[in-house]
């Protein structure tokens, strides 16, 4: 009792167009994420140096003050630095960064498995590739493995 009826031919070629239009889009995709290397990052002009850094007459009046210091004060003050520069790096590579940090994190392990793996990282290197090979492929262990690394299981 086997039913050998035709497959509509217009089925083919729905299903061609969706094999180009996927293939495309993974191509765009992987062209994308090289070009987003933090060297390419890094020679673009930002519009946001607002927001990052002070403005050069406050930097000039700080250097200025700094160098009014006595010897004894400035040495105090690199040391006071140093131990707070040291103790936020301590609390980093022991985990203990904001909370909200990592819930985002996770939100984002889930919709964008690859871009979880590259803000945790703060880079492109082997575990950003893997991730997203793993979501290219099957969505579900890009997302277990992005969640593995933003919790640093791994």
């Amino acid at each position: 009792m086997h039913d050998s009826r035709k497959i509509p031919q217009y089925l083919f070629t729905k299903l061609s167009n969706m094999k180009k239009i996927t293939t495309r889009f993974l191509t765009l995709l992987v062209m994308v994420s090289l070009c987003s290397s933090p060297v390419l990052a890094a020679s673009l002009p930002s519009d946001n140096t607002a927001k990052t850094e002070p403005a050069p007459a406050t930097v000039t009046t700080a250097v200025e003050e700094f160098r009014n210091l006595s010897k004894h004060e400035r040495k105090s003050r690199i040391k006071e630095v140093k131990k707070v520069l040291k103790e936020h790096r301590a609390d980093k590579r022991a985990g203990r960064a904001a909370d909200t940090d990592i819930v985002l994190l996770a939100i984002l392990a889930i919709l964008l498995p690859p871009l979880a793996v590259y803000l945790k990282e703060e880079e492109i290197n082997s575990r950003f590739w893997i991730s997203l090979i793993l979501t290219l492929l099957f969505w579900i262990p890009g997302v277990i493995f992005a969640l593995l690394v933003v919790f640093d299981a791994i």
